[in-house]
């Protein structure tokens, strides 16, 4: 089966556990004590979420080919709900994604290019072989 095909949620679980495995994707120390977005209310409480982040970052790669990290700030970001005022859409901390592609580049999962980062034929090899064992 192709990684499109493959439940996404599954094949993240299984990609972020594996990426655990690799010594150059470490999360910061500070991860715990921020928020990942302005929309959201409170600090990440999630365990896995650096790795969890990084194979989303990766799997949207894979599915719309170039990105950056402009991009992928309005893809992570969300609704601000106001009382009195309309709903607003807030980007996404920018920190969080540039420092996971930084590391994903470091790992040979991606590759820098003129207009954004795309996934390596490493990168895709690591995924097609996790979305065989996700089916």
């Amino acid at each position: 089966m192709s990684v499109i095909n493959v439940d996404s949620h599954k094949l993240i679980g299984a990609l972020g556990e594996e990426l655990k495995k690799e010594g150059e994707i470490q999360p910061p120390e500070w991860i715990n004590y921020v928020k990942s977005s302005a929309h959201n209310e409170r600090p990440i409480e999630e365990k896995d979420f650096w790795y969890k982040r990084c194979a989303s970052l990766m799997f949207n790669s894979y599915k719309r080919g170039n990105v950056g990290v402009r991009r992928l700030r309005k893809k992570y970001g969300g609704r601000v709900q106001h009382v009195v005022h309309r709903s607003h859409h807030r980007p996404a901390g920018g920190k969080i994604i540039r420092l996971a592609l930084q590391q994903l580049e470091k790992a040979g999962l991606f590759e820098k290019q003129k207009t954004g980062r795309v996934i390596t034929p490493k990168g895709r090899k690591l995924m097609d072989e996790i979305a065989k064992k996700v089916e």
